[in-house]
Formats: C-alpha cells, sequence, structure tokens
C-alpha cells in the first residue's frame, strides 16, 4: 500500500481516506488519482465521493450491502474495496488539467478591499493586481458552497488576513484572498475574505449536468478587465 493512506469511517455511511498529510502537489494528484478510479469503477452501492485537500469522502448506501448471510458489516465490506483500490492506484491520474481563464475587474466597487491589501502588503493596488492576474493557480477543491474552488499558488506577497468582521452578504463572482489563498464566490453568500475584483463568469450553473464550472484539477489564471468589459460579459452570460 502507498503511504500516508488512512482509513476512517464516517458514521454508518461514509469512509474517509487520507492521501497524505500535507497540502501539496503530490497529495493533490493521489486525490484526483483516487477520485478518477472512483468515477471510473463506482462499486455497486456507492452513492458518491467528495476530493478535500488531503482525503476523499466517499459515501454509500449501507442498506444495499447488507447480507444477512454475511458476518462482514457495509463498512468492512467498503473498506477492503477501497485498500484494495488504493494499493493499485497510479502515479499520476491520465486526466489532463484543464488551463481556464476566468475575466476579473479588479478594484471599484468590484473590489472594496483591493486598498487593504495593497497596504497590508506595502505595496499598490496596480501591483497588486498585476500580482495576482501572473500566476496559475490549482484548483484543489470545491467546497464551502456550490461551485467555491479553493485555489494554491498565490503568491506570498498577497497573504492578508480575513476581515475582523464578516460582510453578511459577498456578491457573486467576488474573487478574495483569505489569509494565503485566493478564490471566487460562486453564489451569494456571507463570507469574510478579502474582496479584490468580481469575475462575469458563472461558476454554478444548478440547471447542468455538471454544475459546477470548476472542478479538482483544473488550473486557472486571472485576466483582467475593465467594467465595460464585466458589464458586456455578464449580459451575454446571464
Amino acid at each position: 500500500m502507498l503511504p500516508n493512506h488512512e482509513f476512517s469511517p464516517l458514521g454508518d455511511s461514509g469512509v474517509i481516506v487520507k492521501l497524505g498529510d500535507v497540502i501539496d502537489q503530490t497529495t493533490h494528484e493521489k486525490v484526483v488519482t483516487f477520485s478518477e478510479c472512483l468515477q471510473k469503477n463506482p462499486f455497486p452501492g456507492m452513492v458518491e465521493f467528495v476530493p478535500g485537500f488531503t482525503t476523499v469522502t466517499v459515501y454509500y448506501n449501507p442498506i444495499l450491502l447488507s447480507d444477512p448471510g454475511s458476518d462482514v458489516i457495509p463498512y468492512e465490506h467498503v473498506l477492503a474495496i477501497l485498500k484494495k483500490m488504493s494499493e493499485q492506484l497510479p502515479e499520476r491520474y491520465a486526466r489532463e488539467a484543464r488551463l481556464v481563464e476566468i475575466p476579473v475587474c479588479y478594484g471599484g466597487s468590484f473590489g472594496p478591499d483591493l486598498e487593504v491589501v495593497a497596504q497590508h502588503n506595502g505595496i499598490t493596488s496596480e501591483e497588486v493586481i498585476a500580482i495576482h492576474a501572473s500566476a496559475e493557480y490549482l484548483v484543489y477543491m470545491i467546497g464551502f458552497a456550490p461551485g467555491f474552488p479553493y485555489l494554491g499558488g498565490m503568491d506570498e506577497r498577497l497573504s492578508t488576513p480575513r476581515r475582523s468582521s464578516p460582510r453578511l452578504s459577498i456578491p457573486m463572482g467576488s474573487v478574495g484572498i483569505g489569509g494565503s489563498q485566493t478564490g471566487i464566490y460562486s453564489i451569494e453568500s456571507p463570507g469574510g475574505w478579502q474582496i479584490i475584483g468580481r469575475t462575469p463568469q458563472s461558476l454554478f450553473q444548478p440547471d447542468e449536468n455538471s454544475p459546477s464550472f470548476l472542478r479538482s484539477g483544473d488550473k486557472i489564471r486571472f485576466h483582467p478587465i475593465s467594467e465595460r468589459e464585466y458589464e458586456e460579459r455578464k449580459k451575454v452570460s446571464s
């Protein structure tokens, strides 16, 4: 079995598979690879799986796996399947990462905390935009809210603490910085991240077969646009 693989029950219908101790590229590739294996080879009774930073949580229906003539409980049955899958896990996943460009209108009413980030790090607002838009980010996982991407790869020069008092409502599409991470609010929701801009790109479409625009393993780049471009693109996407 590959190192750093741990398994623990989550109630009577879930298993948490821990694939590493550190949030990094190596652990992320294991998470994506394991998820791909589950996607391609779902076992009878599996309901869904949820990738995280270092884990994949697998949910199953214990009723479908119950066998009155066997002493093996559903958890042990699923555990055996997942352990065998982890032993046969390929070193890298076959799926090529998508590179997605996200347009962002920085500052102004769309990015009320842009100057806060600049002042905290001793740089100008223009430098914040340039640094933020020059990096390539990895989508570690989707969480917090439907379609919300947790991104890795932000330059430490932009690291800024969350707001001491969270806002009750953050507009959909807002791009924020929280600590050493950056992310995009996929829906309108409360939040405490420093908001530096907004994208017209919709990240969550509940009526689609794949509601989340982004997925774990994607890579994204931010592309600065003007307020006029934002409004034009917003009209097209709405």
